[in-house]
């Protein structure tokens, strides 16, 4: 805004359809340009969604892969049956 307090040329919004001036292929133009604005917001919008959706699901797999790992490093069933084997054939 100047000193006088009227808005800055670059900063005025203007509707299409009502400015004169313009010719139908500027509007047509005017349209196109704001349709394609759009869809690249949207395109931002869901990538980042999409990659906390990956993250997330990442995060899951590992989570069960690591507690896997974890409960069968805990199971001792295997070295109990080789002690009830040595125990067998030390009695043999």
């Amino acid at each position: 805004p100047g000193e006088s307090g009227e808005e800055a040329v670059f900063a005025r919004r203007i509707d299409p359809a009502r400015e004169p001036g313009l010719s139908p292929e500027q509007r047509r133009l005017m349209a196109q340009v704001e349709y394609a604005q759009r869809q690249r917001a949207l395109q931002r919008r869901l990538r980042s969604r999409n990659v906390l959706l990956a993250l997330g699901i990442g995060a899951v797999t590992f989570g069960i892969y690591g507690y896997t790992f974890y409960s069968v490093s805990q199971e001792r069933f295997l070295d109990e049956l080789e002690q009830e084997a040595e125990a067998a054939r030390a009695r043999a």
